[in-house]
């Protein structure tokens, strides 16, 4: 027990030191041009030792907690094998690093090799793996510390050696990363040479370790280090010339240093064609004897001489790539690139074949420091409506640019901006152990709240440009609306951004005029308290509905919802700049508000006036609706229904109807009971109170109003159907109300109402050919019968 305890605490520990993060400022970054391909050099291929060299050598046995934490390492704490190539040439652009510091107050460190660089070599015949980096090296010492005690970060005492300058560009040299490698190989290989000491070679197959003076003079290094990978076979696939650039394109395309890898390619090469040089000179000597027909001919033919035959053959050409020509230009200021580069960079990384139709390059301090660039692609994904909230934003973690994860979770960053495209590359990140999954800290929400701000702040700026806002509203609407709805936090700096048509924009199908909250605002007439919306099912239905009759006429604008989502969008703000919404479709709506006492009072004595009509009207239509009131919205239709004010509209039944998950509550809401709205001036109005005031007398219920006077009550029913129709409601039922309109004809005819449909007549002639036919029939499934008994007989 005691040991197994030990051995935890130990584990903790080597988590604990591989998490770490070093807090130190990075000195001026000097960049290492690689705009084309490296001169080509014999490529580096260190064989394997020969086992006789490590005979008299001893073995340095791992501790026995240590190799359990490695078994831990190689099997348990890496998702992905892929990422051993990344570890390696993070370790080998510190190493560069190192050497590059010094040679800053010392340029003789370089000596002979002033090139800085990292170059990869794929031995497949012998499934050997090469990374070989002009770095600062390693000494006896190095080797055995930092490659020998696992989770010993070479990079953070270095890092403390140079404390006065401030220096954290650099990751960890051969700390827990390196033990990766052990993922893909059976044995490790480490050749170096540091300029304080000879070269040596450490070897290890994970279990135990051997380092030895290198006595291949042949293999000399000058100064670096090689690292040969022993590749296990389930691995070999990696040796694959197409895996490995993929990868370095994939973790390591910004490190600070060329990457180079040595590829075989076949190409098409122009030699001279020796045969048709042959054919050409034999056909030359033939004829020498023969005379020119004229001068002309003859300087022809000397021209045609002069032609060398040539052909194209395919050659193998090996040769050293560049495989990281992109540059992070994130980590540049601002003011210093070009949009034409912003996009060239956004086409190549995000794959793009379009220009971006904006972005933002910003660099973020306070509690963690990190920069970023995003990205808003022209075009929305395809179906990232229908998929929205499973696909997350495409934003790519580095930290100090080498690659760590685009997969962040959907959860990460708000589903609304999963449009988004950008980098984030942060120095301050803690890491776990592997590198591939972020710990859960506080700084991973405060990266998210920045950038969505800064996202938000790259919208609000873009509105300057209305004409390209506007492209930018057509694509991504919907997803600002849902932002609406789910980012509460951001919900005001949202609704600036929000475009709607309106009854004084151009609403025509190919117009481009919309208008915002603001411009809305600044347009207000005089003692307007409210912003008023129409919601509605399409353009013609809102601009005919006669709920924003007496508006329009007065001058006022109001906003026109014609989507799904915006009824729901209004839902979550009630208010814009302490000035609220009204839904002009709802109950609660008041042009009267700061009217005189002396309007107030006709509108009182107009509700008496009706008093009987309305009785009438809840009587008839009691199953309908809650009560029936004198309109102030009403200016040429005789009724309008309009929804209670917590109650739903007719878009929003319709809405609701057409998502299956809410049926229940879809119908549930179709049979809620409406108010119902009457126009005071319009003459059918004022003869249905006529007819009101003979059926409403003191005695007679209700309930009995329908009866009393059945033409009246029709008429009552057929206007209000209309009504539901017009303020955006469906007909319950289509059949009940055509037979409604049917007896109002009949009224209007003076056609008697049980009056019958007279009865179709029946002619002697068809009867007569319809007995022939039956007979016709009949005598052929006679016929059919009796031949079928012939052949069963004969059978």
């Amino acid at each position: 027990m005691n040991s197994l305890l030990r051995f935890l605490s130990f584990l903790l520990f080597a988590f604990c030191l591989a998490g770490q993060v070093v807090s130190q400022e990075a000195p001026e970054e000097i960049v290492v041009e690689t705009t084309g391909d490296a001169p080509v050099d014999a490529p580096v291929q260190t064989p394997p030792v020969d086992e006789s060299v490590f005979a008299d050598v001893p073995k340095v046995e791992f501790q026995a907690e240590v190799n359990k934490l490695m078994k831990l390492i190689i099997n348990s704490l890496y998702r992905n094998k892929d990422i051993f190539l990344r570890e390696v040439i993070s370790n080998a652009a510190d190493a560069l690093d190192k050497i590059r510091f010094q040679s800053l107050t010392d340029a003789s460190q370089l000596g002979d090799k002033p090139d800085l660089d990292i170059r990869i070599v794929s031995d497949e015949a012998n499934g050997l793996l090469h990374i070989t980096d002009t770095g600062i090296g390693m000494t006896k010492e190095n080797l055995e510390k930092n490659l020998g005690t696992i989770a010993h970060s070479g990079t953070a005492e270095f890092m403390d050696a140079l404390t006065s300058n401030d220096d954290k560009s650099l990751i960890g040299q051969f700390g827990v990363g390196f033990y990766s490698t052990f993922l893909v190989a059976d044995k490790v290989t480490v050749t170096s040479k540091n300029n304080d000491d000879v070269q040596y070679v450490w070897e290890s197959d994970a279990s135990s370790f051997k380092i030895v003076e290198d006595p291949r003079e042949d293999k000399a290094l000058g100064r670096g280090t090689t690292i040969t990978l022993h590749m296990k076979e389930e691995a070999k696939d990696f040796l694959q010339q197409s895996t490995l650039e993929g990868l370095i394109k994939k973790y390591s395309q910004f490190v600070n240093f060329p990457i180079y890898l040595f590829k075989t390619e076949i190409k098409d090469v122009e030699v001279v064609d020796e045969e048709a040089v042959a054919e050409k000179a034999a056909a030359k000597e033939a004829k020498k004897g023969e005379d020119a027909s004229d001068e002309e001919g003859a300087v022809a033919d000397e021209d045609e001489d002069d032609e060398i035959p040539m052909k194209v053959v395919q050659e193998t050409v090996s040769d050293y790539h560049v495989m990281n020509s992109v540059k992070p230009i994130w980590t540049r200021d601002p003011k210093e690139v070009e949009d034409e580069e912003y996009n060239a960079f956004f086409k190549n990384v995000f794959k793009s074949g379009e220009d971006p139709t904006t972005h933002m390059h910003f660099n973020a301090e306070g509690e963690i420091s990190f920069k970023s660039l995003v990205y808003v692609p022209k075009s929305a994904p395809a179906n990232a409506l229908q998929e929205y909230g499973k696909q997350p934003a495409d934003l790519k973690l580095y930290v100090r640019r080498v690659f760590i994860t685009d997969d962040l979770g959907v959860d990460f960053f708000p589903k609304y901006l999963s449009f988004i495209r950008g980098i984030i590359d942060s120095d301050d990140l803690p890491l776990n152990v592997s590198r591939e999954n972020l710990q859960q800290s506080k700084l991973l929400r405060i990266i998210r709240r920045k950038i969505v701000r800064k996202c938000l702040d790259m919208f609000k700026k873009f509105q300057s440009d209305e004409d390209s806002y506007i492209d930018f509203w057509k694509e991504y609407a919907q997803f600002l609306k849902m932002g609406i709805i789910e980012d509460e936090s951001n919900r005001s700096r949202l609704a600036a951004l929000l475009r709607f048509k309106s009854s004084k924009t151009d609403n025509s199908e190919d117009s481009r005029e919309y208008t915002s909250f603001d411009k809305y605002i600044e347009n207000m007439k005089e003692g307007q308290e409210r912003i008023f919306y129409l919601p509605g099912q399409s353009m013609e239905e809102v601009e005919k509905s006669p709920l924003a009759e007496k508006l329009l006429k007065q001058g006022y604008e109001v906003f026109y919802f014609t989507e799904p989502l915006d009824e729901y969008v209004m839902q979550s703000v009630p208010e814009y700049k302490s000035i609220k919404f009204q839904n002009i479709a709802k109950d609660g709506f008041d042009l009267s508000g700061k009217a005189s006492s002396a309007k107030k009072e006709f509108y009182d004595n107009l509700a008496e006036e009706f008093k009987p009509l309305t009785s009438f009207l809840e009587g008839v239509l009691a199953k309908e609706i809650t009560e029936a009131s004198i309109s102030h919205r009403l200016s040429d239709s005789p009724f309008a229904i309009v929804a209670k004010e917590w109650g739903m509209s007719g878009t929003m039944q319709r809405v609701v109807r057409n998502q299956a998950a809410t049926k229940g509550m879809a119908d549930s809401y179709a049979n809620q009971k409406v108010i119902l709205e009457i126009n005071p001036r319009h003459p059918v109005v004022k003869k249905l109170l006529t007819s009101a005031e003979e059926v409403v007398v003191e005695g007679v219920d209700k309930k009995d109003f329908a009866s009393q006077d059945a033409e009246a009550a029709d008429l009552v029913r057929v206007l209000f159907d209309i009504a539901r129709v017009r303020s955006g409601y469906d007909l319950k039922d289509p059949s009940d109300f055509a037979s409604l309109v049917e007896r109002m004809v009949r009224r209007s005819y003076e056609i008697d109402i049980d009056a019958e449909v007279d009865e179709e007549p029946e002619f002697e002639d068809d009867v007569e050919e319809e007995e022939e036919e039956a007979e016709e029939i009949s005598t052929e499934e006679e016929e059919v019968e009796a031949e079928a008994e012939v052949e069963h007989e004969e059978l």
